[in-house]
């Protein structure tokens, strides 16, 4: 069955990293894109021998569940210099138009779960499926009390994707915590992003203080393969099932 293609039209660029972009685009064909949060399109482009290439990025846009869908996406693109990716979004003008399929995969939360606690993890743009869940977990913290620990890796307070988000976020729903794992570099006391669950080091050092329970837990992880993989194996050696441990790799394309 082939894939159907839509154009997106680029509609809005920030920088929310050194090196990562908020791209904002409408379909412009005037189409909604249904979709569940956690999920990714993918933009298609030339190489320049005229080869065909894509690209996978996760929708960074959320909306609860009952919502109706619309033609926004919106995702966060990281800068490789000398990347062929990085050069067709450099070069985008706003109201320039790219050719995109989807949405797909199934790094999402289930209907059915029944677990008392989430625990998400995740690096760079690796973030992004859980900024496009915050939606859906606020209706689940309502509706059956689950809580949630958010651990966000990065090297220094200025990597922190959607960071800010992440924390108004738990300051406005109690059973969501938000947890930024700086590696080198903690943010300067007083700062915007000095609080009291920042930690030191990686996520996967930070994860034992959360005590993963394998009756009540379930696990996503998000980001670079070799983090995903580092708490993979924590996972299964403390306990939780591999069916609760949901997985989605980030391999760095250029």
């Amino acid at each position: 069955m082939a894939i159907a293609h839509f154009p997106l039209k680029l509609v809005a660029r920030r920088m929310i990293a050194p090196t990562v972009a908020h791209l904002s685009f409408e379909r412009d064909d005037g189409q909604p894109l249904p979709c569940i949060p956690g999920q990714f399109i993918q933009i298609h482009f030339d190489y320049a021998d005229g080869s065909a290439a894509r690209r996978s990025y996760s929708i960074a846009v959320g909306r609860a569940l009952d919502a109706p869908a619309d033609g926004r996406v919106d995702i966060a693109v990281s800068y490789v210099p000398g990347g062929a990716a990085t050069a067709l979004f450099e070069a985008l003008d706003i109201g320039a138009t790219l050719n995109a399929s989807g949405p797909f995969g199934r790094f999402c939360l289930y209907p059915n779960d029944a677990n008392r606690r989430y625990l998400l993890i995740g690096t760079g743009t690796g973030i992004t499926p859980y900024r496009a869940m915050l939606s859906q977990l606020a209706q689940q913290m309502t509706q059956r009390g689950v809580e949630v620990a958010l651990l966000q890796g990065a090297r220094t307070p200025e990597e922190l994707l959607y960071g800010d988000e992440f924390r108004a976020f738990a300051e406005t729903h109690p059973g969501f915590r938000y947890f930024p794992c700086l590696s080198r570099e903690l943010p300067a006391e007083g700062s915007a992003h000095a609080h009291a669950d920042v930690r030191h080091g990686y996520v996967q050092n930070v994860l034992p203080e959360l005590a993963p329970d394998p009756a009540n837990d379930i696990a996503y992880l998000c980001g670079n393969p070799d983090m995903v993989d580092a708490n993979f194996e924590a996972l299964k050696e403390i306990g939780l099932p591999v069916p609760m441990i949901r997985r989605e790799k980030y391999v760095s394309n250029k």
